[in-house]
C-alpha cells in the first residue's frame, strides 16, 4: 500500500495514529490536537464557533445555544482540508460538543472532485470500545497487526493494575466529577477505570453518557474520594473552578474534604481522551485510590491534592 496522507480531527486519533507509528504521515489535525507536542507544527483544521473562554457555566450555556439552535459547536476549514489531499480522514460520531462530527466531516469533503479520502469514525463508550478503535485505525492505515499488539500491550497494563487492586482489602467510594457547572459526574470508559483502580464508582454508569448531578446528591454519598477532571480543562483552570464546590455550605462537612482526599486531574490530557493514554488514566486513578500501593510518577504532572 502506498504512503498514506492523514488528517486527525480529534485528540485522541491523533495519538492512536502516533501510537501506531505513523505521525509521520499526518498532514493535518484538529485544533486541539496536542499530543505527542510535534503533532503541533501541522495546520490546524477546525475551530470552535463560539468562545471557549470563561467558567464552566458560561462554556455550558454557549454550547447549550448552538445545539438548541441545531448549530454546530466546531468548524471544519474545508479549503485547507481540501488542499492537504487526505487519503484518510480520522473523526468521531461519538459526541458532537467533544470535537467535529462526522457529518461536518462529511460536508466538508462533499463536493470534492476525483477520488474522495476514507473516512474512519470511532464512537467509542467503553474501555473495550477504545481498543477496538485502535485496531480499526490500524486496519484503515493498512497495518492492522499494529492495532493488535499496541490494544494487547494496553490491556495486559490495565490488567496489571486491577489484578494488584482487587487483592487489596480497602475499595474506597469515588466521585468523579466531568464538569463543575452545572455539575456532572463521569460515565463512559471512567467507571471502569475507578474499578480497575481499586475504587467504587459513585456516578456515572459504564457505556453510558455523562449524567447531571446535583450537589446535594454529592453530598449525601459522602464519597471517600473526589476527583475533579472536567472535559477538555487543565489542572490550572480546574482549580479555579473549584472555589464553586468548595463555596457550598455542605462542601466542608464531607468525608473527602475533611480527610484531604481532593484531587484535581488534567481532565484535557487524560481521562477524557479515547486514546492510548487512558491507561496513564488508569494508573493517576491507582495512584490517587491506593497511594500506598501504586507509585507511577503522575503526581505533580497530571495530578494534584488540593486543599479542601
Amino acid at each position: 500500500m502506498p504512503s498514506q496522507r492523514i488528517v486527525t480531527l480529534l485528540p485522541s486519533a491523533t495519538e492512536i495514529v502516533c501510537a501506531l507509528g505513523f505521525e509521520d504521515r499526518l498532514v493535518g489535525r484538529s485544533h486541539e490536537c496536542d499530543y505527542p507536542p510535534s503533532v503541533t507544527r501541522l495546520p490546524a483544521l477546525t475551530a470552535p464557533t463560539f468562545d471557549v473562554e470563561g467558567t464552566s457555566a458560561e462554556i455550558d450555556a454557549r454550547v447549550r445555544d448552538l445545539v438548541g439552535r441545531a448549530l454546530s459547536v466546531y468548524r471544519v476549514d474545508a479549503a485547507t482540508l481540501a488542499e492537504l489531499r487526505p487519503d484518510v480522514i480520522v473523526t468521531q460520531s461519538q459526541c458532537d460538543v467533544c470535537a467535529v462530527s462526522m457529518s461536518d466531516v462529511e460536508t466538508a469533503v462533499s463536493r470534492w472532485i476525483g477520488a474522495r479520502p476514507t473516512i474512519v469514525s470511532l464512537a467509542p463508550r467503553r474501555l473495550e470500545d477504545v481498543w477496538k478503535d485502535i485496531e480499526t485505525v490500524a486496519t484503515a492505515l493498512g497495518a492492522p497487526e499494529r492495532g493488535v499488539e499496541l490494544a494487547d500491550r494496553l490491556k495486559r497494563r490495565c490488567a496489571e493494575i486491577e489484578k494488584r487492586a482487587s487483592t487489596l482489602s480497602e475499595h474506597p467510594s469515588v466521585a468523579c466529577v466531568e464538569w463543575i457547572e452545572p455539575l456532572m459526574g463521569a460515565g463512559n470508559w471512567i467507571p471502569e477505570m475507578v474499578a480497575m483502580a481499586g475504587g467504587v464508582n459513585l456516578f456515572g454508569k459504564a457505556g453510558e453518557h455523562s449524567p447531571y448531578v446535583q450537589f446535594d446528591d454529592l453530598a449525601r454519598h459522602d464519597p471517600e474520594i473526589v476527583l475533579l477532571a472536567p472535559c477538555g480543562f487543565p489542572i490550572e483552570r480546574t482549580m479555579k473552578e473549584f472555589a464553586l464546590l468548595k463555596g457550598k455550605p455542605a462542601w466542608a462537612g464531607m468525608k473527602a474534604a475533611r480527610e484531604g482526599r481532593v484531587f484535581v486531574a488534567d481532565g484535557n490530557h487524560y481521562f477524557n481522551r479515547s486514546g492510548p493514554r487512558l491507561v496513564e488514566s488508569v494508573e493517576i486513578l491507582a495512584e490517587i485510590v491506593h497511594p500506598e500501593v501504586f507509585r507511577f510518577g503522575h503526581e505533580g504532572s497530571a495530578w494534584r491534592r488540593v486543599s479542601a
